[in-house]
């Protein structure tokens, strides 16, 4: 039996009661340390989020400034407005970060389950992350596993988030020269559909002590390795409780010089889709690729479709192949052309040589590259549609049907849209936001008009003949009446084109809650601020297709 003698009370305790006090001391003392320890870490993530902040800042106002003063120097301003279009987006990403963690802290964050095309999805990371990968000379494999549920019904923007951050890490903490794996695969269990991700790279990797707190919010390496690298240190912990919020699981494993590999499993539903390829059954296709792993894929795709396929490997076999006798270009019903063989030129050079020889034969462009960024030079060359890689069973069969029945008039391979003889409605408070908006959208050749709130869109919309407007584009918060109102009041008019209109909301409010509260008002689908132009002419091709 013991005594402990305390404000001259004495209190006999039982050796049990003596281990309980102790234990609570311990436990009373290592809250402390932890809420300590959160609060430095919270100073210091605060610290360096000022300065973080102002960086990108800095460069946003002195390369105005500089464009201001050079505005009759091209080179000078283009440089200048690069580096503003460079710093705005990180900034974007610094205050998405803050917004999304204090949202997730709150317990505000929500997750949403909409019908996504997982090629559609993997394709956008991919011409995201290759920009990032390009400038620092990594060689960036991107690999798919055996797909076949391509339609998924999750959360896609949030998927992409998370998978970009991953492979933002590896692209930032592996030297110039690394080499980035990232392979995606599947597996089914039950009704669901295991979505499973894995990045590997050959970075500077991390220690055991750090590994133990990657997820910790406001944590970032310190180490002069490292040093000069932006970043939050919001990223992970946010990955994770998004991971979580969906059900799934990441796994890291890392070493200190050798590099990092992240492991991601994320369960979804699907839809079971069934494909009709008997409008190909017959066909003779000349498909231009030399990647074994692709061509692997067509075989796989289109073995039961009845599609006859011959393949070339470079340019000069094809124009070799297309000139001989026994395989007249009159003997092939479409042409497909495979990535670019590291030669743009190369690419456009055949697909001149195939339409001018035979301007009714269908030519389809399969890559992985960024339409945008070729569609001009392979519009010339008389290429009628572009499918990205990677490509599925369904994406491949659809595009093959719509390029050999020639119905590819509006969508211009995936880049903008033409509109012509279609008209917009765009309703808008800001006088800036407005003409930007404005003039992205006249790109299309539509007629572009506008409302400054949302009770002159409604009288605009009542004013107008049935069917006069493509889509209505609406912000949300707006003076005399917001754009839910708006919509609501639109939808119940009397008239037969009230209910079918496409109206999507283009806001700043871009939460999830966001997102279904605009699709109860009665809008077809949302588009955030700041704009996203492949994004908002993605939605304009859908309508289009659709209508």
């Amino acid at each position: 039996m013991q005594f402990i003698q305390e404000d001259n009370i004495v209190t006999e305790l039982r050796s049990d009661e003596i281990r309980a006090y102790q234990e609570e001391i311990e436990r009373l003392r290592r809250e402390l340390y932890e809420a300590q320890s959160a609060n430095q870490a919270k100073e210091t993530f605060l610290s360096s989020m000022s300065h973080d902040i102002r960086t990108p800042m800095n460069a946003i106002v002195g390369m105005t400034m500089l464009a201001k003063n050079h505005i009759d120097e091209k080179n000078r301003v283009m440089d200048a407005l690069d580096k503003i279009e460079a710093a705005s987006g990180h900034l974007l990403s610094l205050i998405n970060d803050v917004l999304d963690m204090s949202r997730i802290n709150s317990g505000r964050m929500q997750i949403s389950e909409e019908l996504f095309q997982l090629s559609d999805l993997l394709h956008e990371i991919l011409v995201i992350v290759r920009a990032m990968s390009s400038q620092k000379g990594h060689e960036l494999v991107f690999e798919t596993g055996d797909i076949v549920r391509e339609a998924l019904y999750g959360d896609a923007l949030r998927l992409r988030q998370v998978f970009v951050n991953i492979i933002s890490n590896s692209v930032k903490y592996t030297k110039d020269g690394g080499r980035i794996l990232v392979r995606i695969s599947e597996e089914e269990t039950r009704d669901r559909c295991v979505l499973c991700f894995e990045c590997e790279d050959n970075g500077i990797g991390m220690s055991k002590e750090f590994l133990q707190k990657i997820f910790d919010p406001f944590e970032r390496v310190n180490s002069s390795t490292v040093s000069g690298i932006e970043g939050t240190g919001l990223g992970m912990s946010i990955v994770k409780k998004l991971i979580e919020a969906m059900d799934g699981e990441i796994e890291v494993e890392s070493e200190e010089g050798v590099g990092t590999t992240v492991r991601i499993r994320i369960p979804l539903r699907y839809e079971k889709l069934t494909v009709d390829s008997e409008p190909l059954r017959g066909a003779r296709l000349l498909i231009l690729e030399n990647d074994p792993k692709i061509i692997g894929w067509y075989e796989q795709y289109l073995k039961d479709t009845g599609v006859n396929c011959s393949f070339v490997k470079d340019s000069a076999e094809a124009v070799s192949t297309l000139t001989e006798a026994d395989f007249r270009m009159d003997r092939i019903d479409g042409f497909v052309i495979g990535r670019l063989l590291g030669n743009n030129d190369t690419l456009f050079d055949i697909a001149s040589y195939v339409r001018k020889s035979n301007p009714s034969l269908p030519i389809l462009l399969v890559d992985d590259c960024q339409w945008e960024e070729i569609e001009y030079r392979a519009e010339r060359a008389g290429i009628d549609l572009f499918l990205p890689i990677p490509f599925f069973r369904k994406s491949l069969i659809q595009a093959l049907i719509r390029v050999m029945s020639r119905e590819t008039h509006g969508d211009v391979s995936g880049g903008i849209p033409d509109l012509s003889g279609k008209t917009i409605l765009l309703a808008e408070d800001n006088l800036i936001n407005r003409e930007i908006a404005a003039e992205i959208l006249r790109t299309t050749n539509a007629v572009i008009e506008t409302a400054e709130n949302g009770e002159e869109a409604l009288k605009l919309f009542e004013s107008a003949a049935p069917g006069h407007y493509f889509v209505i584009l609406m912000d949300i918060q707006m003076p005399v009446m917001d754009g839910y109102t708006a919509v609501g009041k639109i939808r119940t008019l009397p008239r037969e084109d009230a209910a079918s209109v496409p109206i999507y909301a283009m806001t700043a409010n871009a939460f999830a809650e966001d997102i279904e509260k605009a699709r109860k008002a009665g809008m077809n689908g949302h588009l955030a601020k700041p704009i996203d132009v492949m994004a908002l002419m993605q939605v304009l091709r859908q309508v289009f297709m659709q209508g």
